[in-house]
């Protein structure tokens, strides 16, 4: 992972994580949490997912795991993935398209590549973001929401198309039903395009997709995979000479630290030991017709 902290107004940091390969020529680059950042208002975990180009026959399979005390919200850039949950959702997921579930007191999910898109084979390319549970709501039940791309709001704004994943700003309020204070939200540059970045939400990151941007009039200051955390209050103007494709998060921050162990977010550390045993001892509910799953990490 490589840090920076660029002499730029209302930029605290930029990082660019490193690259995982998980096998089949499928890397993943974890933005949050990292050691410089655990958390983005209620974002505490951040990956690029791809680009990938599976040939017929591959594809991706993420095996049955759990979840606590967290919401996933998958948002897809190319390519299509098959999500099934212990709810009994069996829902594709298509670019544009909001992948919203709310794990609660516990869930357990896989993400795989489907029959159709693995035997023909093709990209895939996207984000999954966990949004961390205020308290009051960190043991609630388990849901599954999703919604077309027709249902995200949109708008226009000096050359950029913003898409409003979940959340508020700019006067858009996406239907997806959070439990915090937050946005997250697509920004597709043209080149030559800009877009204000107001001081709605104390805390806020940018993560670039593809693409370089420019903050303050810096051409270039920022390239494809970096982590770029605003300071509370800053407002701050992005511009991109050739186009880019970037990711804006962020809301409230939480009062209580969360605490983090694999799939598990929790404010008391005693839970995600009982989240443990419970993965352990097989008390999450199945996955219906799955007979995979991921141990646990020892």
């Amino acid at each position: 992972m490589t840090i920076r902290t660029p002499d730029v107004p209302g930029i605290e940091f930029a990082l660019l994580p490193p690259v995982r390969d998980l096998g089949e020529g499928f890397k993943v680059r974890r933005a949050l949490p990292s050691a410089h950042r655990r958390m983005v208002g209620p974002f505490i975990f951040f990956d690029q997912m791809g680009p990938a180009a599976f040939a017929g026959g591959e594809g991706l399979d993420v095996r049955p795991h759990p979840h606590i005390g967290l919401a996933t919200v998958t948002y897809l850039v190319e390519g299509e993935i098959l999500h099934r949950d212990s709810l009994g959702s069996v829902q594709a997921i298509r670019p544009g398209e909001v992948n919203w579930m709310t794990a609660g007191r516990g869930i357990t999910h896989s993400e795989r590549t489907g029959p159709e898109m693995r035997s023909r084979g093709g990209p895939l390319f996207g984000l999954q973001a966990w949004v961390a549970l205020p308290t009051h709501a960190e043991e609630t039940d388990p849901a599954f929401a999703h919604h077309k791309a027709d249902e995200i709001p949109t708008g226009q704004y000096d050359g950029t198309r913003l898409t409003l994943i979940a959340g508020q700003v700019d006067g858009l309020a996406s239907p997806v039903k959070t439990l915090s204070d937050l946005v997250y939200a697509e920004l597709v540059i043209a080149p030559g395009g800009r877009y204000r970045v107001a001081a709605e939400h104390v805390e806020r990151a940018l993560y670039v997709v593809t693409g370089e941007i420019a903050v303050g009039g810096q051409t270039g200051q920022f390239a494809t995979n970096e982590l770029i955390v605003l300071k509370p209050g800053a407002e701050v103007v992005i511009e991109s000479t050739g186009g880019a494709r970037v990711m804006l998060m962020g809301g409230e921050p939480f009062p209580e630290k969360r605490h983090i162990f694999w799939n598990f977010v929790s404010s008391r550390p005693d839970r995600l030991k009982q989240a443990k045993l419970d993965w352990k001892e097989d008390r999450f509910d199945h996955v219906p017709e799955e007979h995979e799953f991921i141990p646990l990490p020892e």
